[in-house]
């Protein structure tokens, strides 16, 4: 634990710009995709594709995260990522690209991502004191958060100005920087208790993470709940390009500056969380969070077209809540699980999460483009504002605090 503070801002800076310019690449391709075809159907299968191989490998990359060299396996899952990215700018380079190829992409880094979240998910609690976690996944809420205030505007810029084959080829260069700071910070090594006399099996390594899971109390509960806001917070996101752009009217500039304000509003959520540390209770924390984001999405359901710049607003309330919810899941999984399942436990979660996502995301496009974008926000706000009350009224979800 010498030094953990240098070396988790090192980490966490590093893993950022890398962040940022992978949320380039998606904005880009998302207004791509927008401006090409004016579809909610393609911008649904699109974020299908950037989240249904992450759902399905998730539920064992976990095994192999617990099982190998997590420094091994975070930059390789890292360079696979660039691959894909390079793979892609070269496509646009040369021809005009398939949307057919395009999901292809989306999908290949999508499973890139399946071992690269939940490994340095686990890789930190190694590096922080156990009485910091909380405050350090404020603090990681908040390197996101950067990323993502400067990803719209970059995305904007850049995507006026240049060839969108040069815009993806910059997602290879912030993936260099962040592979080439884990080989020379981390320290190559297994989880705790990983290198038992087993051989390595995927389905048994499994099958004990969901065991160490059942464990201990409460955390089926985050499961469900995790599952059931993915259901519902995954529609709003990935429709915020569309209903600025086509119900509200709105250019990719408007487009741009709604991310970037709710981006703000998550920096400021972060750093209200880091602040807070271990003294805030992360369950209440969690509640709080859906139910403020589901009173945001309410609201932006009744606004008129004209609404554009009360829906702007809305956005940065609705992204204060936000590190609330994954900040605070992520610490109360770094507390609870032991390390040798930290890796399996996460990946879990963020695989069943994920496997929601896509019947929200099926449920979001076909609703919105039955009835209008607008009435989707409206009723997935409905739903968040009454899971937010569910969390509190749950007696296995207040265990989680004990």
């Amino acid at each position: 634990m010498n030094n953990w503070k240098n070396k988790f801002i090192i980490l966490g800076s590093a893993q950022a710009i890398s962040m940022l310019t992978s949320s380039v690449l998606q904005m880009s391709v998302v207004w791509h995709l927008t401006l090409r075809t004016e579809s909610a159907i393609v911008i649904t299968m699109a974020t299908l594709c950037s989240f249904m191989p992450r759902a399905a490998l998730g539920m064992f990359s976990g095994a192999f995260i617990d099982r190998f060299d997590r420094k091994k396996v975070l930059i390789l899952s890292d360079l696979f990522i660039a691959l894909a990215a390079l793979a892609l700018a070269v496509a646009f380079f040369f021809t005009e690209t398939p949307i057919g190829f395009i999901y292809l992409i989306l999908s290949v880094r999508s499973a890139g991502a399946a071992f690269h979240s939940p490994c340095l998910n686990s890789i930190i609690p190694s590096i922080v004191p156990k009485d910091q976690i909380t405050r350090c996944a404020g603090i990681s809420q908040g390197f996101d958060s950067i990323s993502l205030i400067l990803s719209p505007a970059i995305a904007a810029i850049l995507y006026n100005f240049w060839d969108i084959g040069f815009v993806v080829l910059l997602d290879v260069f912030g993936a260099l920087v962040a592979i080439v700071t884990a080989y020379f910070l981390l320290t190559s090594g297994k989880s705790q208790g990983s290198c038992g006399s087993e051989t390595f099996n995927v389905l048994r390594d499994t099958k004990d993470g969901i065991h160490a899971l059942r464990k201990q109390k409460g955390m089926i509960s985050i499961l469900i709940i995790s599952t059931i806001y993915a259901f519902i917070y995954f529609p709003i996101g990935s429709m915020y390009p569309l209903i600025t752009i086509v119900y509200f009217e709105g250019s990719v500039a408007d487009s741009s500056i709604v991310e970037m304000v709710f981006s703000g509003g998550t920096l400021i959520g972060a750093i209200l969380l880091a602040y807070a540390g271990n003294r805030i209770n992360k369950v209440k924390a969690i509640a709080c969070s859906i139910g403020i984001y589901g009173i945001g999405a309410v609201y932006t359901g009744l606004l008129s077209p004209s609404g554009l710049f009360s829906f702007m607003i809305i956005s940065g309330i609705m992204g204060i809540s936000i590190p609330f919810f994954h900040g605070s899941k992520t610490a109360i999984f770094q507390n609870k699980i032991p390390d040798e399942y930290l890796g399996r436990a996460l990946s879990l979660s963020h695989s069943v999460s994920l496997f929601a996502a896509p019947l929200g995301l099926l449920f979001g496009g076909s609703f919105s483009a039955a009835v209008g974008v607008n009435y989707c926000f409206f009723v997935c706000g409905i739903l968040a504002i009454l899971l937010s009350a569910s969390v509190l009224i749950m007696p296995a979800t207040r265990r989680l605090e004990m």
